[in-house]
């Protein structure tokens, strides 16, 4: 399977699981915001958005 075949797949996955891939999408903000102060708060806030927004795509 080709790099595309493999992308192909894992947006499949992503889509079938989108409840389950956003919590995680969440969860990890939530670990990356308390690990660092909340210092990259807003970084890590429009990171979590592209990510959900790639998941309607």
């Amino acid at each position: 399977m080709d790099f595309k075949g493999l992308a192909d797949k894992a947006k499949d996955l992503a889509s079938e699981h989108k409840d389950q891939v956003e919590a995680a999408v969440e969860k990890a903000g939530d670990i990356v915001d308390e690990k660092t102060g909340g210092k990259f708060a807003q970084v890590v806030d429009k990171a979590q958005e592209a990510a959900k927004n790639a998941l309607d795509k």
